[in-house]
């Protein structure tokens, strides 16, 4: 389960962010995670739960937002955006598709408590 790794790397940065910036405690983290991503976003909710037991970040809330994914058609020329890796050219119909963008996932917002 790799949700498990890349949370324990979230929790990594959030103990940098809280040592640099010295707040208390957090109350939500909101990430963003491309439709693309090989993620499954209730597994990394879990995952998040269970690494943040009996920590300082216990009770932190997670969010995962899912914005869809970004493709070239090779057929139109057009820059679409695509729910799935399967989904043909919203514009021209045409079925070869570049992804371009929706793998990433980024750490859009925290809310902390001072």
């Amino acid at each position: 389960m790799h949700e498990l790794t890349l949370c324990e790397a979230l929790l990594d940065l959030l103990d940098e962010e809280q040592a640099r910036r010295g707040f208390r405690s957090l109350r939500r983290v909101r990430l963003a995670i491309g439709r693309f991503g090989c993620l499954d976003p209730d597994a990394l909710v879990y995952a998040f739960e269970v690494t943040t037991r009996n920590t300082w970040l216990a009770g932190a809330k997670i969010e995962v937002d899912r914005p869809p994914g970004r493709a070239r058609c090779l057929d139109c020329g057009d820059d679409v955006e695509v729910e799935d890796r399967l989904a043909d050219c919203p514009h021209c119909g045409g079925a070869r598709l570049l992804p371009t963008g929706g793998d990433e996932m980024r750490l859009v917002e925290i809310e902390i408590v001072a």
